[in-house]
């Protein structure tokens, strides 16, 4: 069969056979039978509806999940579990722990279990704690040594002074820094200023808050705020606080040392009040210009949205860095409040979605007080 024609049939499905004139072998008709089972349209069913081909048997789905390993890449496969959870209604399947072991671990499986833990039976949460715990070690494994190093090294430049000890001159970079004073008749440089760092005791300190709203629109920002709060919280010159927020406000810094933790004390859905969660934020700022806060949210405002501008309005003016992120997602940017975003560009607060492999060099920037507008133009970033 040619290629191209074998992949339509596949994608059109058993309907398309009289046009095609194709038929599948053994390997394309357990392939077939797959997707079928996910995406072939309820007969008759005028809502569009798809088929619960997977049926309510919990062996049958376990059957399923391993099929579709064995079939699809594991990109593919999780777009596939994440249309059977949506269009079969199989959430309550992924409560067993049989079942949880067979499926592709990813930040949208991390989602749906975070907003199943409230009601997940005892027998089935510390497989679903392994099952995040997995992905949560592969995305540390990929963002948490770039973090540590882009964030230490802002630390680092923002604590060089130009009047350093003797003890504490950066040789390497006053040398060069001074090589148009080089003397003939001296032989030698005559530096004009000296570059090194500030003392160990007297380091540059930063204060980091993220606030982070849990609304069920959010939930993969969530997961990965979660994990870049871990990584912040174990750096010693940075002060980390994580809260998260829905109508009420969760403090989780406690946490900050295990994010499969932090994970668990989040509950996806709910209302959204940013202004109580900022009048929290503002508790925490005891050192305005040397604090950043990052507030990750789709900015639909369910509290007082003068009082949230206000509140906002006088952490910019005290001088704490405040950056607004519509999403901390590989997703894109998310559906979000156009005119809440157009008012805190207005305040001055940076505005604009980020994915995950930018947010080291966000936080950089943040910690050096660059220009963070500007820093988002520059890197692409789609702000506001």
């Amino acid at each position: 069969m040619d290629e191209r024609l074998r992949r339509w049939r596949l994608v059109l499905g058993s309907e398309a056979d009289p046009e095609t004139g194709t038929t599948l072998s053994g390997a394309d008709q357990s392939i077939d039978k797959a997707l079928a089972a996910l995406y072939d349209a309820v007969p008759g069913d005028q809502g569009g509806q798809r088929a619960a081909g997977l049926g309510s048997s919990a062996p049958r789905v376990a059957r399923w999940l391993g099929d579709i390993r064995q079939y699809f890449p594991s990109t593919v496969v999780q777009v596939m579990q994440r249309d059977a959870v949506d269009r079969l209604g199989i959430t309550r399947m992924l409560m067993e722990p049989e079942l949880l072991n067979a499926v592709e671990p990813d930040v949208h499986l991390v989602s749906t279990l975070m907003a199943l833990n409230e009601v997940m039976p005892e027998e089935t949460k510390q497989t679903a704690r392994e099952v995040v715990g997995r992905v949560v070690a592969e995305l540390e494994a990929r963002l948490a040594e770039r973090t540590k190093a882009a964030v230490t090294g802002a630390l680092d430049r923002a604590g060089r002074t130009g009047r350093p000890r003797h003890s504490d001159i950066d040789w390497d970079r006053t040398i060069r820094a001074n090589l148009k004073h080089f003397s003939p008749t001296l032989g030698t440089i005559v530096p004009d200023r000296l570059i090194g760092y500030a003392r160990r005791n007297h380091s540059v300190q930063r204060d980091v808050v993220l606030a982070i709203d849990q609304s069920g629109s959010m939930a993969e920002s969530v997961v990965y705020a979660a994990l870049f709060g871990a990584v912040l919280g174990s750096i010693r010159t940075l002060k980390t606080s994580l809260v998260v927020f829905d109508t009420a406000v969760v403090d989780l810094t406690d946490q900050l040392d295990d994010p499969v933790d932090v994970l668990f004390g989040t509950q996806l859905g709910g209302g959204t009040d940013i202004n109580r969660a900022l009048a929290y934020c503002e508790q925490l700022v005891t050192k305005p210009s040397e604090t950043v806060l990052v507030l990750i949210s789709d900015l639909y405002e369910g509290g007082v949205r003068e009082e949230l501008l206000r509140r906002a309005r006088g952490l910019v003016e005290a001088g704490v860095q405040v950056i607004a992120l519509l999403a901390l997602a590989d997703s894109g940017t998310p559906s979000y409040d156009a005119e809440n975003a157009a008012a805190l560009v207005e305040l001055g607060v940076p505005t604009f979605a980020c994915t995950p492999d930018r947010f080291p060099d966000l936080m950089a920037a943040a910690i050096r007080r660059d220009d963070i507008t500007s820093w988002a133009s520059t890197n692409l970033i789609e702000a506001q």
